[in-house]
């Protein structure tokens, strides 16, 4: 069965912005956020893995790497066992600055929820999130 492209227009339509919003204000990049936001997770990953999750290039992932290092955000540990392999980790500055980026934007959808939607719409919304979540899930559509 196929998606009614109508449907993927208007929430193509209506996440943007939302996104939009959630950035503004922001001083890292959605991408280095992605990159924060994943090893806050998983603990730690290569640049390989970080590439493929952030459908970027190896270069791209490797500048927003070395970027991230500078600001102390992240460290580079050569593996204990394969001395080709590194593994990149969050330090604890860059989980606390993933968590002060994130409540940028979410200040102001806690606000907009709350002021523009009544009960039954807030319900609607939280139902709604894990098909938005299964959209995300697994990394990109081929």
């Amino acid at each position: 069965m196929t998606a009614d492209p109508s449907t993927a227009r208007d929430l193509g339509e209506v996440l943007h912005p939302i996104a939009r919003r959630l950035l503004a204000g922001r001083t890292i990049s959605a991408g280095k956020l992605g990159v924060l936001g994943y090893l806050s997770v998983h603990g730690r990953a290569t640049a390989t893995t970080l590439a493929a999750i952030q459908t970027v290039s190896p270069q791209a992932i490797a500048t927003a790497v070395r970027e991230l290092e500078a600001l102390g955000l992240v460290v580079r540990t050569p593996d204990s066992e394969d001395r080709r392999r590194v593994w990149i980790e969050l330090t604890e500055t860059g989980r606390a600055r993933l968590t002060e980026e994130r409540a940028v934007g979410l200040d102001w959808l806690e606000r907009a929820i709350a002021e523009r939607l009544d009960a039954q719409e807030r319900v609607h919304l939280d139902n709604a999130l894990p098909a938005l979540r299964k959209l995300i899930e697994g990394g990109p559509v081929e």
